[in-house]
């Protein structure tokens, strides 16, 4: 996302939502319960910067990294601008799967991205009981952007 750095100090929140909306991948960064580090991309859809959601299977490892320690740290970005004018969004919060009483709102927003980008629909069916999905989210307790010092402008 190019963007003006005068644009991230004026509106954190709307340099963070243009970020966000402009993108379909986040990096994922976990750990496992002894602390090594993973990261990987996943697809994602995210509610109002606080929530970010993305379907994974239980035996990939940044899902197990996530039931050993749900702590994780997120990083939305356009890899494809120039260097020095890409913004990203860094996000820091606990991940774990939707509760089952949850699950219906979370995928409103997850399939409503999905359909949006006239990817497949997602239901129940496909991240309950013996689908091999889960619909995982985190929730942020930080959520930032980068000013042109370098410095990490509150977004939440």
């Amino acid at each position: 996302m190019n963007m003006p750095t005068d644009a991230v100090n004026a509106a954190p929140a709307e340099a963070a939502r243009r970020v966000v909306e402009a993108n379909t991948y986040l990096t994922l960064a976990t750990a496992d319960a002894s602390g090594t580090p993973w990261a990987t991309p996943v697809w994602f859809a995210e509610h109002e910067l606080r929530e970010y959601f993305w379907v994974s299977r239980l035996e990939t490892r940044h899902s197990q990294n996530i039931a050993a320690r749900p702590e994780v740290a997120l990083a939305v970005f356009d890899s494809t601008v120039a260097v020095g004018s890409a913004i990203a969004v860094y996000v820091e919060g606990v991940a774990g799967i939707v509760p089952d009483a949850e699950l219906d709102a979370a995928l409103a927003v997850y399939d409503g991205r999905s359909v949006a980008q006239s990817l497949r629909n997602w239901t129940r069916a496909d991240v309950t009981g013996s689908a091999p999905f889960r619909l995982f989210r985190t929730t942020a307790s930080q959520v930032s952007v980068l000013d042109e010092d370098e410095r990490r402008v509150p977004v939440l």
